[in-house]
C-alpha cells in the first residue's frame, strides 16, 4: 500500500501566530502516528518562522515510526540534523519570503556541494531525499549525488486546471518513471488534497505522500484522526 507522511508545520504556524505553546505540533504528530501515518514531516526553516529546534527533538524522541527532517542544506541546519540523526531528510530550496516552498531544488547547479552534503548524511546512516521538480536532468543529478530518494515536486499538478491537468499529471509519470529506472526511490508532496491525490497516488513507481496542509485543514474541522484517516483511506484504494 502508498504510505503517508503527515507534515505538520501548519500546526506549528498556528502556535507561533500567537507566540504561545498551543496548538503542539508535537501532539498532533503523535496523533496522526497514532491514526496510522506511516511517518511525519516536519520544516526546520533557518528563520524558525513554525517549527522549532526543540520539536525536532521531541519528534526524535517520542515518534515510533519515521522522521522526515525538511531542511534547507545550510551549515547551522545540517548541523541540527546530524545531531537529531531522522531516519530521512529532505533538502529543499528554501526563500525567506516565500509563503511555502514553491519549487524544486536545483540540483544540477548544486550537483557538486550536495554530494558532500549528501555523504555526510550517509555516514550517520541518515537517508537522503532530494526534493525536485519533475524533470529528467534534475533526477539524473539528483542520482549523481548519491541520494537514495527524490520527492517529486507537485505543485504545478495541483494547481493546474483543465487540460494542463493531464500536461502535468503525465510530466510526474514520466519522472517517476525515469527516477525508478535510475535507482531511485520515489516520494511526491507539494499542493496535494482529498480531491487531487488519487490520480497521482496511481503512478505505481511513488511509494509515499507528503501531505500538510489540506490535512491539517481538514483536521480544524474533523480531528487529526478522522483527516489522517480519511487520506489513509483513499491511497487504500488505489490499485
Amino acid at each position: 500500500m502508498k504510505r503517508l507522511s503527515v507534515n505538520i508545520d501548519h500546526v506549528a504556524t498556528m502556535r507561533q501566530a500567537r507566540g504561545d505553546r498551543e496548538p503542539d505540533p508535537v501532539a498532533a504528530a503523535l496523533l496522526a502516528e497514532i491514526a496510522g501515518a506511516n511517518g511525519i514531516v516536519a520544516h526546520l526553516r533557518e528563520d524558525r518562522r513554525h517549527i522549532q529546534d526543540n520539536d525536532i527533538f521531541l519528534l526524535r524522541k517520542l515518534l515510533k515510526t519515521k522522521l522526515d527532517l525538511e531542511m534547507a542544506a545550510t551549515d547551522e541546519i545540517i548541523s541540527i540534523a546530524l545531531e537529531v540523526v531522522p531516519e530521512l531528510v529532505t533538502l529543499v530550496p528554501e526563500k525567506r519570503q516565500e509563503l511555502t516552498t514553491e519549487g524544486g531544488i536545483d540540483v544540477v547547479s548544486q550537483r557538486a556541494r550536495l554530494t558532500k552534503v549528501v555523504g555526510k548524511f550517509h555516514e550517520k546512516k541518515i537517508l537522503v531525499s532530494l526534493f525536485v521538480a519533475p524533470n529528467e536532468d534534475q533526477i539524473r543529478a539528483s542520482k549523481d549525488t548519491g541520494a537514495d530518494f527524490v520527492e517529486l515536486h507537485t505543485g504545478e499538478y495541483a494547481n493546474a486546471v483543465g487540460k494542463d491537468i493531464g500536461v502535468q499529471l503525465s510530466r510526474l509519470q514520466l519522472a517517476a518513471k525515469f527516477a525508478a529506472e535510475s535507482g531511485l526511490k520515489i516520494n511526491a508532496g507539494h499542493g496535494l488534497t482529498y480531491k487531487n491525490l488519487v490520480p497521482v497516488a496511481i503512478i505505481p513507481e511513488i511509494e509515499e505522500f507528503s501531505i500538510g496542509h489540506a490535512l491539517i485543514a481538514h483536521a480544524i474541522f474533523v480531528g487529526i484522526d478522522r483527516a489522517v484517516k480519511e487520506m489513509i483511506e483513499l491511497l487504500r484504494e488505489v490499485k
